[in-house]
């Protein structure tokens, strides 16, 4: 074996520009299926830390179409469904949830999106009406200012919270807090400014944030909520406190039919199971679409062997006239083949890994917390999948140079 890998290691130096070409594709699979791999696990990462920063004990619920199709759930945010509006969630149903064993705290929210103004500045602006609930429950953190209270969002305070990028545009260079911003057709008094958000598309960063019933009264004219947001004392029970929020939520709506629920009821671990069945998917589609490279790069290899095994057709022929056995032959070209692949497994992985790095570096310039990783079953994978290609793709090659007959190979010329 000692002596096989030292012959294809002279055969690949002193040919380098058909070792590079030859191993190009295998090159280009492996990096292609460490990106994914790598990219993947950080963007997983990415995902779990934003539903963490939602509150890690939390559960939603959400306005739904009352229909055979039991997760058809509302446009995010509106409760709307073209031009139907569901009406039905209301402070009361917050209030009971509050009652619930193993319910520490709740909010409601409704959204909507208005033009704001400040001087010559104007943009339009995504807002969300929440109770102070809010604050508590997704451990919110602000760059100045303070948070609206239970008092300021029962009274229907005029008073407003901007995110980070939001404040930026409105206000440019002057401090935001304490001055009044056109919010819609009415005057808003800022009372505080989000950090920069890491979150995806920006998270708070474009948006403002209003208490409940100011939304409610003064800038929809609903008395209805389309999410609500439950804060549990025990994770584990989550599944078994959902069935107690239907319950109650049954009753309040007057439904005694499961099929007509009006709302939908998630946890934690469904969000992240419909994350993960879609997330396994799109991995499966990109990994798939590496391996056609793959396939591409083993035919080269085939190829490229084939050719090695004619030009050396007479050497074949020498050293299985002073002895050589068909296994030796075959060992040796088999191990030239591999050695081929794992050399271009290596060089892909380093690429791979370089472009997830690069992935990171762009993704954390544009405000997204995102930890390059660099999962180890991901390296075992690519230079596991390299060897299999040398294999899979040099063993006829190999074992063409093998049955070759003594005789007829010395005198090829």
């Amino acid at each position: 074996m000692f002596t096989a890998f030292k012959q294809a290691m002279k055969v690949l130096v002193a040919n380098p520009l058909r070792t590079f070409l030859t191993t190009l594709g295998i090159m280009i699979g492996i990096a292609t299926v460490i990106l994914v791999l790598s990219t993947g696990a950080g963007f997983r990462n990415l995902i779990n830390d934003q539903i963490a920063a939602l509150g890690s004990n939390t559960l939603y619920v959400a306005t739904k179409v009352p229909s055979a199709n039991k997760n058809r759930a509302s446009i995010p945010n509106t409760g709307s469904f073209g031009g139907l509006v569901v009406t039905t969630l209301k402070q009361r149903d917050v209030d009971d949830l509050k009652k619930i064993p193993n319910v520490v705290n709740d909010y409601g929210a409704v959204a909507g999106q208005v033009i704001a103004n400040y001087r010559n500045n104007q943009k339009s602006a995504v807002y969300l009406g929440t109770s102070a609930a809010r604050f508590a429950i997704d451990q919110s953190t602000l760059r100045e200012g303070r948070f609206f209270t239970e008092s300021e969002d029962a009274g229907g305070a005029q008073v407003i919270i901007l995110g980070n990028k939001l404040a930026s545009d409105l206000f440019n260079a002057d401090d935001p807090v304490g001055k009044l911003v056109h919010f819609g057709t009415l005057n808003f008094l800022v009372i505080g400014v989000y950090n920069p958000s890491s979150g995806l598309a920006g998270g708070t960063d474009d948006m403002a944030f209003v208490p409940l019933n100011t939304a409610q009264k003064k800038l929809l004219g609903v008395n209805y909520i389309v999410r609500i947001i439950v804060q549990l004392n025990d994770l584990n029970l989550s599944d078994a406190t959902a069935e107690n929020i239907k319950t109650v939520l049954r009753h309040n709506h007057g439904i005694t039919n499961p099929d007509k629920d009006d709302f939908l009821v998630t946890t934690q671990a469904q969000v992240m199971d419909t994350f993960n069945t879609i997330f396994n998917g799109i991995t499966i589609l990109l990994i798939a679409i590496a391996a056609i490279s793959l396939i591409v790069g083993g035919v080269g290899i085939m190829n490229i062997m084939y050719v090695v095994v004619t030009e050396r057709t007479a050497e074949i022929g020498l050293k299985k006239a002073l002895g050589a056995k068909d296994a030796d032959i075959l060992r040796e070209f088999l191990v030239e083949s591999v050695v081929v692949t794992v050399l271009g497994g290596a060089v892909g992985i380093l690429l791979g890994a370089l472009l997830s790095w690069l992935v990171s570096v762009i993704a954390i310039q544009n405000g997204l917390a995102w930890k390059f990783v660099m999962p180890f079953y991901a390296v075992l994978i690519g230079f596991g999948v390299s060897a299999v290609i040398g294999i899979s793709f040099g063993v006829l090659p190999a074992r063409s140079a093998a049955k070759l007959d003594p005789i007829s190979a010395l005198s090829h010329e």
